[in-house]
């Protein structure tokens, strides 16, 4: 029985005399070298789980041109199935993600709190003392900061959410908002 590195020195070697042969097949057929690259890739990975079996093949050359075919048209398949995107659907990159951009609302939203939220909020949430400090500080037990917290956090969304117009993603993040104007 042979060794995984029996096994693999097999693979390599095959793979050594093939590459530049799959190499060229790939890259007549893609556009996109990239594409090429990480295809060839994938089916390097196929041939070494293959292990002592690729190493048993009488004809590895033309396993090693199956799987290679096989992968190009699985890319051609999804590729087909997504598409390119239009030009005009196409974005440059925003570097600032929308939940970044909340921090405009949330200074004007603070303030229309009760005082007893916007004080736990400010505390806890933004300037970071520990749940158990304001505890102590406001003559309360752990467990009423605990919920008093969690309602001004709920009060806080609700009330983003109406005032500046906050949407979800499927997974339940930030999307996008519509930045509050002063005095609204």
């Amino acid at each position: 029985m042979a060794t995984a590195t029996q096994s693999f020195e097999c693979v390599l070697n095959a793979w050594d005399e093939h590459e530049s042969e799959l190499w060229g097949y790939l890259t007549r057929r893609l556009s996109d070298k990239q594409v090429a690259e990480d295809l060839l890739q994938e089916v390097f990975i196929k041939a070494l789980r293959q292990g002592q079996g690729f190493c048993s093949l009488d004809n590895p050359r033309a396993w090693l041109f199956q799987v290679t075919r096989n992968a190009l048209l699985d890319h051609w398949r999804l590729e087909k199935r997504t598409g390119p995107l239009p030009q005009d659907l196409i974005q440059p990159p925003n570097d600032r993600r929308p939940i970044d951009a909340l921090s405009e609302c949330l200074t004007r939203v603070l303030p229309e709190l009760s005082e007893d939220d916007r004080a736990i909020l400010q505390q806890c949430d933004i300037e970071g003392v520990k749940q158990q400090e304001f505890a102590e500080a406001h003559g309360l037990s752990l467990p009423a900061v605990k919920s008093r917290i969690l309602r001004a956090r709920k009060r806080l969304r609700e009330c983003m959410i109406s005032k500046c117009q906050i949407r979800f993603d499927e997974a339940g993040k930030v999307c996008c908002h519509v930045p509050r104007e002063p005095g609204c």
